[in-house]
């Protein structure tokens, strides 16, 4: 299998890496530092079980110098990137190739392949104009949910937080367990990355979501982790509210994710203290994973009736917050909040 690690970041790093030390045939395509870094000096994976005592001598390109056919294109980049460079990955794509999507929150493809009232429709804070719906091929598509906490401390160098709860989730979007990701995970998994199969990928999602659509926004709007803002009991009760409309909505399309809101609380009080991605794209001066994230959850409770007024006051200072990023370019770096 000719495999295609398409963001080379923190996770899509991870995943090249531990590929490339299996002796699997990877190419990882990044750009500027983190190109640079890698191609020079190799791959620094720093993790008590995960990491490795060397540099991973990775295959690198930058965008436009891959060699296609890929068997398999795993998508390491952000929801919000994916549109700008979706014919481009699409084109790598071999006959009857596979494109894994793993980003957080809720996917473009949600109401496809799925027997619904709702079939067909588009979620507007993820693909605002169908690009993706367009561009994509919808059969190529594999779902897929991403737990491996990782942090991008400089360009080249990935800090990894080793949990139980480490894995790759992997399903169809018509719920069928096909050969294919069988194919997948006989690749990932021996790398080092437990792979599960899923007859309901939609669940999985929803269940992540309990947790990155309600700490990765408060975290960056407080530049806390979930740990602190689990802690801190006003804030836990801000994120309680948040998850019970969470399960509201994931409620009223038909999903009922198998932990309730006070388990993934307790949980998030058992973890490390590793940033959110959210919050680290705000102190590197990034624009923000809201739309999929967030706000995605607040249009599907708007196509079913269920409201989320907490959720909205989050997405809306957050999203202020992104603007001031996009457009203002104001940085928020360690130093400067530590500062402040």
């Amino acid at each position: 299998m000719r495999i295609l690690v398409y963001g080379a970041g923190a996770v899509g790093g991870f995943l090249g890496g531990i590929l490339t030390a299996a002796g699997a045939d990877v190419t990882l395509v990044a750009r500027g530092a983190q190109y640079d870094a890698m191609a020079s000096r190799g791959l620094i994976l720093e993790g008590k079980v995960s990491g490795r005592p060397d540099p991973i001598r990775v295959r690198v390109c930058r965008q436009g110098e891959e060699k296609p056919p890929y068997d398999l294109v795993v998508v390491g980049l952000k929801s919000h990137q994916i549109a700008g460079a979706a014919a481009h990955m699409a084109s790598l794509l071999a006959r009857d190739g596979m494109m894994l999507l793993g980003q957080n929150g809720l996917p473009y493809w949600y109401f496809e392949k799925l027997d619904s009232p709702l079939r067909g429709s588009r979620l507007k804070s993820v693909d605002p104009d169908g690009t993706l719906a367009k561009t994509i091929p919808i059969d190529a598509v594999i779902g897929g949910v991403m737990n491996k906490p990782a942090d991008l401390v400089e360009p080249g160098r990935i800090r990894l937080a080793d949990q139980a709860t480490d894995r790759l989730v992997i399903g169809e979007l018509d719920n069928r367990l096909t050969p294919r990701l069988e194919a997948i995970k006989s690749v990932i998994e021996p790398a080092g990355w437990p792979v599960q199969l899923s007859a309901n990928i939609r669940a999985v999602k929803w269940r992540k979501l309990m947790s990155n659509g309600v700490f990765n926004p408060l975290g960056a709007l407080t530049q806390s982790s979930a740990l602190q803002i689990g802690e801190y009991e006003p804030t836990r009760r801000v994120a309680r509210r948040m998850m019970d409309e969470v399960l509201a909505v994931a409620a009223s399309v038909g999903v009922k994710p198998d932990m309730t809101a006070d388990e993934m609380i307790a949980d998030v009080r058992r973890r490390v203290g590793i940033l959110s991605s959210t919050l680290q794209d705000v102190r590197f001066g990034r624009e923000l994973e809201l739309g999929a994230i967030i706000d995605a959850v607040i249009d599907v409770g708007r196509l079913t009736g269920v409201p989320a007024p907490y959720l909205e006051v989050a997405s809306a200072c957050a999203g202020l917050l992104n603007r001031r990023i996009v457009q203002d370019g104001v940085a928020f770096t360690p130093t400067s909040v530590q500062k402040a």
